[in-house]
């Protein structure tokens, strides 16, 4: 048999197993790839914005040094290697015990009925938004010192127990009025909830980030602590300089002007609604498909 003739029959058997495959797919099939490729997409999401992602392409690397080793009977690389695998795995349990527990907090916290709720409109969304730029900006220019926490998935409902109970609309005066260095919940958190302040003087946990400059204050340490900890954006007026910060996965941006300020809070903001849009639609397509099928 010719190489051209070999090549058209490996062709004919992928093509007859694909179709197979294709026609004996189900809901709970589709559903179960769906889960899998969930988790991994988190997986590498958490992975890319921590310190533990360096470690797993340290690992890849060694783990394909195993594979090369036993492939072609390199012996002593081979134990080297094997050995590495072994007790690294124990010593990342140890290593990275304060990062593995944030991650199972967080997963622990999520509200897994709002993932499918109703998307936020785009009208209140941009009435949110405006509303915090303009109280900010205020803020910013008047050197007066700001901690605003936007939840999203995660309730922060212990955090939000932490303050004074506010359940008001957001608005730019009201912001303003909670962060007067005379009032008495200036000096803590506001958690806002859809277009709702829930709580206001809130404690947040600080980062324990040991790399952070050391010219940031306990608010921006905070506001990273919340966004570490949960899928949250913070956003922070510095007291001294009247800078604007946004805190978001554990990243902090820095001094931004009032466009990108705006443009950063809305595409923050509208992720979420995103999210449980292209859920809304897979869950749609399947109870279409099952009702099909039923049919």
């Amino acid at each position: 048999m010719g190489v051209h003739q070999y090549l058209v029959e490996l062709l004919r058997l992928l093509r007859t197993w694909v179709a197979t495959t294709v026609n004996n797919i189900g809901i709970a099939d589709v559903v179960d790839m769906l889960i899998v490729a969930f988790v991994i997409y988190k997986l590498l999401q958490f992975l890319r914005r921590s310190r533990l992602g360096i470690i797993a392409r340290s690992l890849i690397v060694i783990l394909g040094a195993l594979w090369i080793s036993e492939r072609f009977g390199l012996l002593i690389v081979n134990f080297v290697t094997s050995r590495a695998v072994e007790l690294g795995i124990l010593a990342l349990v140890i290593l990275f015990q304060p990062e593995i527990r944030q991650s199972l907090e967080r997963i622990g916290r999520k509200n897994i009925i709002s993932f499918f709720g109703k998307e936020a409109d785009t009208s209140e969304r941009d009435y949110i938004v405006n509303q915090t730029v303009s109280a900010c900006m205020q803020m910013a220019k008047d050197r007066t010192g700001a901690l605003i926490v936007f939840a999203r998935e995660n309730s922060l409902r212990d955090e939000s127990q932490t303050g004074t109970g506010l359940d008001a609309r957001i608005s730019s005066p009201l912001l303003q009025n909670i962060f007067y260095d005379k009032a008495p919940l200036h000096d803590g958190a506001v958690i806002v909830n859809g277009d709702r302040i829930v709580s206001a003087g809130c404690v947040l946990p600080l980062s324990d980030n040991a790399h952070l400059s050391r010219d940031l204050g306990m608010r921006h340490r905070a506001a990273l602590g919340v966004s570490e900890n949960s899928d949250a954006v913070a956003v922070i007026v510095s007291e001294e300089t009247g800078a604007i910060s946004v805190a978001v996965s554990g990243r902090l941006r820095r001094r931004l002007t009032e466009e990108t300020f705006k443009t950063l809070l809305q595409t923050e903001l509208s992720r979420e609604d995103q999210t449980k849009k292209q859920a809304v639609a897979v869950w749609n397509r399947l109870k279409g498909k099952r009702h099909e099928n039923d049919n």
